[in-house]
């Protein structure tokens, strides 16, 4: 059984006799991410923390009210150092994202009660139990969505006055509804062609006078905001909408919808899960009964009857997925006649080689299975990061939207979203964009240059595709009925951001891309840079809206037609 790690735990830990101190490496404040000790026989885990630290359980994961007093500690203690959104200030890392995001709860819990020899990092042993497991629930909440700062005065939104890039390349400055957009790989620039940067996004809370963009004839309404980390989105076939709260840990579901746009019910459905993200109802059609469930480690389920908005049994697992550092995002969806559950695991790294890198076994793959978790299988590989999956319900094809790879310049590598191949191979790491290879392994694996395949629909590189999901109701035009809509979370590794919306790509009602793209929503991004909101999830509501999530501001916004 789990126990909680006392003061005295750590303690009596420390003093084993296979610790000894060793040079201090650069870092600073709460949970500085590079090694503090050298030991004769290190721990493996984050900081070195002893194995018994990784099965400590959270008694707090989860729990609004955790979360919320975690955010005050957090303010109180630890934003001098790592900064208000968790961003990190100088050699201070960021606990928004990276290495913290992907570690147990018990490893930091740990590192929290102990900080570091030097007192570089002070230990907060001095803190009650309560309020140290209070601060590592906040943490977890975060999940590359840094807490927002205060809103900018008008006055301070002086815009950014870079030049514009080489079309058709383009950024946050150019996204406008409707506009379109279309990538080739004769566009694509030479490797470092322009500098790879650094550019994570300054978090704040969306101002009053601002609004999300939509093409005429469309409304933006409010849905639902104070969520923790909204992610995946999807609607059971009795109209409820599940949504996927990974920086919670629960599930949330939402009944109904009022004059306002605004749902009438809503419930947590179950709790205290591992990152949630895929959701899936199985068998596919109008009567499920299990709601499955892709989180960080593992695919689970729970009993599920139309209507249900509380959880009726426990989780029940269905299979393990590969896990550990890196993108732990797990989505899933069932094939048309429910015979194949698909799950996306993305790579552990950038562009490490699997050949040499066994963390990389069964990552930067699209896995299959039979339903009840068996028969695992590779289905398309060379993914580095399939984070959305999606089947057309017209024609059974899978489809993907992927996070490429970064390092390479403001244009490299394009994101893409693209039908998806049985046996497929796309290239990652040694090649992208069909037979471009990776300038850091040259002469590598030559004999893969003609397998790899070129992904359907170029996107802005970094543009962080995270979801995508098939129009499929009746309050749009016509044209739009049968399109996939993407959300696009935002670059870090650019210059000046791109992404930060929801994109249309045409299907011209033939089941096919043709390349091009189209701006649907835009505007979290302010003048000066500053972004406000991250688009997520995407779904098709009962009455024809679509649904999206946004784990900048937390919320979720309704878009529907109203003609003109």
């Amino acid at each position: 059984m789990a126990k909680t790690l006392t003061s005295d735990a750590v303690r009596k830990a420390l003093a084993r006799p296979a610790w000894r101190p060793a040079v201090l490496m650069a870092t600073a404040g709460f949970s500085g991410l590079l090694p503090l000790w050298v030991a004769r026989a290190e721990p493996p885990g984050f900081h070195h923390a002893p194995s018994s630290a990784a099965s400590l359980d959270n008694p707090y994961r989860g729990q609004a009210s955790a979360v919320q007093a975690g955010g005050t500690l957090y303010a109180q203690h630890c934003a001098a150092c790592h900064g208000r959104s968790a961003e990190g200030t100088g050699s201070v890392p960021a606990l928004a994202h990276g290495v913290v995001q992907s570690v147990p709860d018990g490893e930091i819990f740990w590192f929290i009660t102990q900080g570091s020899r030097s007192g570089a990092m002070p230990s907060w042993a001095s803190l009650p139990e309560q309020q140290r497991w209070q601060l590592v629930t906040y943490l977890k909440t975060l999940v590359n969505a840094p807490v927002a700062a205060p809103a900018p005065a008008a006055a301070a939104l002086t815009p950014i006055s870079a030049p514009p890039p080489p079309a058709p390349f383009t950024d946050f400055r150019f996204e406008a509804p409707g506009a379109m957009h279309k990538i080739t790989v004769g566009d694509l620039p030479a490797p470092f062609a322009t500098r790879s940067a650094g550019n994570a996004p300054t978090i704040v809370a969306r101002p009053p006078e601002v609004w999300p963009k939509a093409p005429d004839g469309f409304k933006v309404q409010l849905y639902f905001d104070g969520l923790a980390t909204p992610r995946v989105i999807h609607v059971a076939p009795n109209g409820d909408v599940f949504v996927a709260e990974s920086g919670g840990g629960r599930l949330h579901v939402f009944r109904g919808l009022n004059a306002d746009g605004k749902p009438e019910r809503s419930e947590v459905f179950a709790a205290n899960l591992n990152k949630p993200y895929g959701l899936a109802f199985y068998p596919p059609g109008p009567d499920p009964q299990w709601l499955y469930v892709g989180d960080a480690d593992s695919i689970m389920r729970f009993p599920y009857r139309n209507g249900d908005l509380k959880a009726t049994g426990g989780a029940q697992h269905v299979a393990d997925l590969p896990h550990g550092k890196g993108h732990w995002t797990r989505d899933i969806v069932f094939s048309g006649d429910g015979k194949t559950l698909f799950a996306a695991v993305g790579s552990g790294s950038n562009v490490d080689d699997p050949d040499i890198t066994p963390a990389e076994r069964y990552r930067a793959d699209i896995l299959a299975f039979d339903p009840d978790g068996s028969h695992m299988r590779v289905y398309a590989s060379g993914i580095r990061n399939p984070s959305g999956l999606a089947v057309d319900p017209h024609t059974g094809l899978l489809w993907c939207t992927v996070n490429e790879r970064d390092g390479l310049g403001d244009n490299l590598v394009p994101d893409y979203i693209t039908s998806v191949r049985d046996g497929g191979f796309y290239g990652w790491p040694w090649w992208y964009m069909g037979p471009h290879q990776d300038p850091r392994y040259i002469g590598t694996h030559p004999e893969l240059r003609e397998r790899v395949i070129t992904p359907d629909v170029p996107l802005q590189p970094h543009n962080a595709s995270l979801q995508i999901a098939f129009y499929q109701g009746q309050q749009f035009p016509a044209g739009y009925r049968g399109d996939i809509f993407a959300s696009e979370h935002g670059s870090w590794n650019k210059s000046v951001h791109s992404g930060y919306e929801v994109i249309r790509v045409p299907l011209h009602h033939s089941g096919k891309a043709s390349g091009d793209y189209q701006d649907f929503l835009t505007g979290f991004v302010l003048p000066n840079g500053q972004v406000w909101g991250r688009p997520v999830g995407v779904t098709t509501a009962r009455d024809g809206a679509l649904l999206v999530t946004d784990d900048g501001s937390n919320s979720i916004w309704r878009i529907s037609y109203v003609g003109g």
